[in-house]
């Protein structure tokens, strides 16, 4: 693989300038990674309310260790009170953290998605219900405004109106845990949809060959996608043509890490459930065999796209920067390293043959979080 380029970067809060520098270097620079789903990290809960604000702390430190410099904690689907009160706990956290800036906003995945087993996915079938406007600004009052995605399924009777009044104050719609049909799902993109949340995933075990609602949201070029590459929720067949089908320019890297991820194998709640971590990284209800999210980390999502697909590094790293920024509407992200930018930085080592990168340095608008010879935490 050849040699990166030496660069010299200049920035405060933003990026500032970019110029060649005289001398090689053995690491490499890009903007900082952006998850756009995160349920939970190193054993914390982002959707209990009783969650401490001290163990958030230590959560994201954790993530700033994996090159993570933006994300939505995601709060799923459960009562009305649990899922405000797990908002306005988060919210409480990012206003008073000194990491809390990496916080962007939130992700709400639920409660308006498919009742049936399959497309439910591990989501709790009591709490599934209709979109409602009234609910939506609760959510919102709980979280001072910022919840950023509401992912829903669009076969609910009214989810087209529901998708046009949260676009319209800028909120992303996602489509997900559906199990719509190919009208459903354009009339959803023609309300304002924008993305599918972990496309292959949240489905039926068996579909028809055709037509089915992924293939449907696949073929749908006005729908950027998102996918979780830790190589146990989609294979690399299916990944590689999902990836042809959007192209890499609609195509998002997410984690959809919960309680476990970044921790020991073992038991834990994610809201209402309980989930085992196995040996091999797999996290399903307590018992079952069924995933309940992963414990995948941003770092190794990369290097799982370069080994499973053979993707080039730098498109692995788009992913799972400038693409999440559009796709999530995450502001000052949008060109990468570029002046203007904000100066959301990660330096790592790539090996190739592994592959493998291991994160050096993190900095948060211009403020270093995170330095391995300093405070490494894995």
């Amino acid at each position: 693989m050849p040699v990166p380029p030496a660069i010299e970067v200049a920035f405060s809060d933003t990026i500032l300038s970019i110029a060649p520098a005289p001398e090689a270097v053995d690491s490499y620079l890009a903007p900082g990674w952006i998850d756009i789903q995160v349920n939970g990290f190193a054993a914390v809960d982002y959707n209990d309310p009783r969650t401490p604000g001290e163990e958030i702390a230590r959560s994201i430190h954790a993530l700033f260790s994996t090159g993570v410099t933006r994300f939505y904690p995601t709060v799923i689907t459960g009562s009305p009170e649990r899922m405000e009160g797990a908002l306005r706990n988060l919210a409480r956290a990012r206003e008073s953290l000194g990491e809390g800036e990496a916080i962007e906003g939130f992700h709400v995945e639920g409660p308006h998605i498919s009742a049936e087993d399959g497309p439910r996915g591990a989501h709790p079938r009591p709490w599934v219900r209709p979109p409602d406007l009234e609910e939506f600004r609760r959510w919102q009052e709980a979280a001072a405004g910022r919840v950023r995605i509401v992912t829903l399924a669009p076969e609910w009777v009214g989810a087209p109106a529901y998708i046009e009044k949260i676009t319209a104050e800028g909120v992303v719609a996602a489509i997900g845990h559906t199990q719509a049909t190919g009208a459903q799902i354009a009339d959803a993109v023609s309300a304002g949809a924008t993305l599918s949340t972990h496309l292959g995933n949240g489905a039926h075990s068996v579909l028809r060959r055709h037509p089915n609602y992924i293939w449907e949201q696949l073929a749908e070029d006005r729908l950027m996608a998102d996918f979780i590459v830790d190589g146990i929720h989609l294979d690399a067949s299916f990944l590689k043509v999902a990836l042809r089908a959007k192209g890499i320019e609609r195509s998002v890297l997410v984690t959809d890490a919960v309680t476990p991820a970044g921790a020991a194998p073992g038991r834990y709640r994610v809201g209402e459930l309980e989930v085992d971590m196995t040996p091999d990284g797999r996290v399903v209800l307590a018992g079952q065999d069924r995933l309940a999210g992963s414990g995948l980390r941003m770092d190794r999502g990369i290097e799982n796209l370069v080994r499973m697909v053979g993707m080039p590094l730098a498109n692995a790293v788009r992913m799972a920067t400038t693409n999440a920024a559009r796709a999530g509407n995450v502001a000052g992200r949008a060109q990468g390293l570029a002046a203007g930018d904000r100066a959301d930085l990660v330096e790592f080592r790539f090996d190739p043959e592994g592959p493998r990168i291991e994160v050096l340095a993190t900095w948060v608008s211009g403020r270093r979080v995170f330095a391995r010879d300093r405070d490494a935490v894995f």
